[in-house]
C-alpha cells in the first residue's frame, strides 16, 4: 500500500478510489524522470477540494439538503477540466480520484488543462425535471468562487447531460452578467456545443482498442466484444464496434446483463432501453446473471460503468484478450496484477476514455474563436489525437517493459511534474 500520508479528512477505512490512484502513483514512480521526482508530491495532494451544501426546495415545499463536491487536482498544465456526476453514491474520495486521473488523462493526450471533477450525492431518478434544475442551479451558485471559462470548465458524467451542461452555463453567465458559453463543454448545439461530442468518449474507446488490436494483430471484424454499461459510452463504443464489424456478444446495465453468441443488435438494445428503462427483458438476448458476465468469452472486454468493476475477486475468471477501460478506475490495482499475469492486456482509462476530453477540448476553442468545425473533422483530429498518443504510450511499454497503464503514467505524470517543476514556487 503506497506510504503517502493521506489527506486529514481521509483515513485508512474510507479512503476508497483516492487509495487506488495513490497506489498507481506508487508503481509509476521508480520509472519517472529522476530529476522531477522532487516535484512528485504534487501528484498525491488535490489542489484544492471544495465541499458544498446543496439545499433546494422540493416540488411538495420541503427543503432537501444535498452534499456536493469539486475537487482540483492539479492545475500546473492549465484550467481545471472534468466532469460532474449525480449519484447517491458519490463520495470525496471518488471525486478526488476522478479529479486526479483528470489530470493524467488531460496530459496523455496533450489537452492543456489540468485535473477536475464534481458530484452531487443524489438520486436524480427520485427528483422531478424541476427539482433536477433547481439543484444544478443551486450547486452551480455555491460553485461559482471556482469556475470559469479560464478557470474550471465543468462536462457530463453519470446521470448528467447536455440538458444540465445548459443550466450551469445559463446559471454561471447570469451570475456574471454575460453570456459565457466556454464555461462547461457537452452542451446542446444550439448554446455552443459541439458535432461528435457525445460519442466522443465511445468513440475513443474504439479508436485506442483497434490501434492496440493493430498491435497484438488481431482484427476488429469479427472479434467479440463486452461491454459492461449501456449509458453514453458503453452505448456508443458498442454501436461504433459493431459499424466496424464486431459482434456484441454481452451487454450489461443496472437492470442486468444479456448474452448472445449471434451477436447483439446496438439499436435494437438501446430502443428496448430507452422503452423499458434497461436491458431486462430484451427479447434479442438471453438474460444473465451479473457475475457471469465476467466469464463471457470474447476478444474485447469493455468495463463502462463505474469505478471498481474488475477486482481480485473476478479477475482470474475474465475470459478476453483485452480489456479496454471506458469507465475512470474501473480496474482495482490487485485486479491489474492478475490480469497481467494472465497475458490479458489492458488499455488504461486514461488513454482509453480520452476522447471525450478531447472534444470537450475542441468545443472549447469553438467556444473561444466563435468558430465551428464540421463533425467530419472533428472525428479525424480526435482520431489523429488519440491513435498519436495510444502508440506513444505503446512505444514506452515496449522499450521498457511496462504495463501500458505504467507507460501511460510515466508519459502523464511526467509532463504534469516537468510543468510544475518549470513554474515553481510562489512566493
Amino acid at each position: 500500500m503506497p506510504n503517502a500520508d493521506l489527506p486529514s479528512y481521509l483515513s485508512r477505512e474510507n479512503v476508497g478510489p483516492w487509495e487506488t490512484y495513490l497506489e498507481q502513483v506508487e508503481r509509476v514512480a521508480p520509472h519517472l524522470d529522476r530529476a522531477l521526482l522532487p516535484w512528485i508530491e504534487t501528484l498525491r495532494r488535490p489542489k484544492r477540494s471544495l465541499i458544498v451544501d446543496v439545499p433546494i426546495k422540493l416540488d411538495s415545499g420541503e427543503v432537501a439538503h444535498f452534499e456536493g463536491y469539486r475537487v482540483h487536482h492539479n492545475l500546473s498544465r492549465g484550467p481545471g477540466k472534468g466532469g460532474i456526476r449525480y449519484h447517491p453514491d458519490v463520495t470525496l474520495s471518488e471525486v478526488m480520484a476522478l479529479a486526479a486521473w483528470m489530470t493524467i488523462k488531460n496530459a496523455v493526450v496533450q489537452v492543456p488543462y489540468g485535473g477536475a471533477k464534481g458530484g452531487v450525492r443524489v438520486d436524480p431518478k427520485k427528483l422531478s425535471l424541476a427539482e433536477l434544475e433547481r439543484l444544478t442551479r443551486r450547486y452551480t451558485s455555491e460553485l461559482n468562487i471556482v469556475l470559469g471559462p479560464d478557470r474550471d470548465i465543468p462536462a457530463p458524467d453519470i446521470n448528467t447531460n447536455e440538458q444540465v451542461m445548459a443550466w450551469i452555463m445559463d446559471t454561471y453567465s447570469i451570475n456574471q452578467g454575460r453570456t459565457a458559453t466556454g464555461v462547461v463543454t457537452g452542451k446542446p448545439l444550439s448554446l455552443g456545443g459541439s458535432l461528435g461530442r457525445r460519442d466522443a468518449t465511445g468513440r475513443g474507446v474504439f479508436i485506442t482498442a483497434r490501434e492496440a488490436a493493430r498491435k497484438l494483430d488481431l482484427p476488429i471484424e469479427g472479434a467479440r466484444v463486452a461491454v459492461q454499461g449501456f449509458g453514453n459510452v458503453g452505448e456508443a463504443a458498442a454501436r461504433i464496434f459493431a459499424d466496424n464489424g464486431a459482434h456484441i456478444v454481452a451487454l450489461q446495465d443496472e437492470g442486468g446483463a444479456i448474452h448472445s453468441e449471434a451477436g447483439i443488435d446496438v439499436d435494437a438494445a438501446r430502443a428496448h432501453r430507452e422503452q423499458a428503462g434497461s436491458l431486462r427483458g430484451f427479447p434479442g438476448a438471453d438474460a444473465m446473471s451479473a457475475e457471469a458476465f465476467w466469464r463471457v468469452r470474447c476478444d474485447f472486454l469493455i468495463p463502462a460503468a463505474v469505478e471498481n468493476q474488475i477486482t481480485e475477486a473476478n479477475a482470474g475468471a475474465i475470459r478476453t484478450k483485452v480489456v479496454v477501460e471506458g469507465a475512470n478506475g474501473p480496474t482495482t490495482p490487485a485486479a491489474d496484477l492478475i490480469l497481467q499475469s494472465r497475458g490479458i492486456t489492458v488499455v488504461p482509462d486514461v488513454i482509453a476514455n480520452a476522447g471525450g476530453v478531447t472534444v470537450s477540448y475542441f468545443e472549447w476553442v469553438q467556444d473561444m474563436a466563435s468558430f465551428f468545425w464540421s463533425e467530419v473533422e472533428i472525428n479525424q483530429r480526435l482520431d489523429r489525437i488519440m491513435s498519436e498518443a495510444f502508440n506513444g504510450i505503446w512505444a514506452v511499454s515496449q522499450a521498457r517493459a511496462l504495463p501500458l497503464r505504467t507507460a501511460a503514467f510515466v508519459v502523464g505524470c511526467n509532463r504534469v511534474l516537468e510543468a510544475r517543476s518549470l513554474r515553481g514556487l510562489y512566493p
